[in-house]
């Protein structure tokens, strides 16, 4: 295994290094709903894992395997499971971030 395989991980560790700060410096508070937070993940999760198994077993997606680690998840790369996963929680973070700052109340501060 080359450095390079580990690129993808790379990517997803800067996205969550570039906003998991948001918890703790600006008070985004995910980590502190955990259930809403699996609620709002899981379903963006499975639909894109459906999606990509489709994809990747009728030939139209495909992962250069100079930049992932050959770990699988049945044909699914784990840096793409990963990806669903981290990239709806940098979204998340950005969101309270600025609720948080901006003071906006949604009705679940309760």
């Amino acid at each position: 295994m080359q450095l390079t395989n580990f690129a993808y991980l790379g990517v997803l560790s800067f996205i969550l290094l570039g906003t998991i700060w948001l918890e703790f410096m600006v008070g985004a508070r995910v980590l502190r709903k955990p259930l809403r937070l699996v609620m709002a993940i899981t379903p963006v999760f499975l639909g894109l894992v459906v999606w990509d198994i489709y994809a990747i077993s009728q030939g139209h997606w495909w992962f250069n395997e100079k930049y992932v680690t050959g770990w699988q998840i049945g044909i699914v790369p784990i840096e793409e499971l990963l990806f669903f996963i981290v990239v709806p929680l940098a979204a998340i973070y950005s969101f309270e971030a600025v609720r948080a700052v901006k003071q906006w109340q949604v009705g679940d501060e309760l």
